[in-house]
């Protein structure tokens, strides 16, 4: 039986909105990376009320979290994807690895550097 697209505004929305979920947990469950910037996320929430940083903190934060994370699923769609066509070793294959990676370096670097520009201020 052939996929039928579902074209109504509502329920088509509904089942985008379930289908990213679904992928959102298996993110969540399957790929170490993920769980543990996901948890260094809770663990930064958890810090973020201990401190008591301000709106501003908190908009730059959540949005620090979720680049990481954002970029990190990415990453590992192109991973799959990437090794899903070609499971052997491929140099051009490791190349746009290697890219993927170095995306979710600098949005880790990023993350780092607000975190810093957050929470150093806190404890001097």
């Amino acid at each position: 039986m052939a996929f039928q697209k579902d074209n109504t505004f509502v329920t088509g929305r509904l089942k985008s909105v379930s289908y990213a979920l679904k992928g959102a947990i298996k993110l969540i469950s399957t790929e170490h990376s993920i769980m543990v910037q996901s948890s260094l996320g809770v663990l930064l929430t958890i810090a973020g009320f201990i401190v008591g940083i301000s709106q501003t903190e908190w908009l730059f934060q959540i949005f620090a979290i979720g680049l990481v994370l954002s970029i990190e699923g990415l990453n590992t769609a192109i991973e799959k994807v990437a090794d899903f066509i070609h499971p052997d070793y491929h140099e051009k294959i490791g190349f746009i690895k290697d890219i993927a990676a170095g995306a979710v370096f600098f949005s880790a670097i990023t993350a780092i550097i607000i975190g810093l520009i957050i929470y150093v201020p806190h404890f001097i």
